[in-house]
């Protein structure tokens, strides 16, 4: 093995060793984020929706992140919504004038 070889290894091995400590200190907030695009959507697009009185395809629009939800559907009649991505799903409901949507606790189905 050349000097060279033995610098790469040497860095690849202190970069390795960094990622590690890195994903060990955010683990928590890491395993949060399956959680956090489905939320995000499903409220976001109550909102939208029943607060706001905005049409289907605006609401669409309006939510759509880089990474895609697997499913978006809405109860009109009820005045719910479910969003599912990256293996969560949350649902959000619309309250009342005063009060808007809120995420049902729970929901996670």
């Amino acid at each position: 093995m050349t000097a060279a070889q033995r610098a790469w290894a040497a860095l690849s091995l202190v970069a390795s060793l960094a990622a590690a400590t890195w994903l060990w200190n955010e683990r928590t907030q890491l395993l949060a984020f399956p959680d956090i695009l489905s939320a995000y959507s499903a409220k976001e697009y109550c909102s939208c929706r029943y607060v706001m009185q905005n049409s289907v395809g605006y609401c669409q629009s309006y939510i759509k992140q880089y990474l895609p939800l697997s499913s978006l559907s809405e109860d009109p009649g009820q005045r719910r919504v479910l969003a599912s991505g990256l293996g969560r799903s949350n649902t959000a409901a619309w309250v009342g004038p005063r009060q808007g949507c809120r995420l049902i606790p729970g929901s996670d189905g």
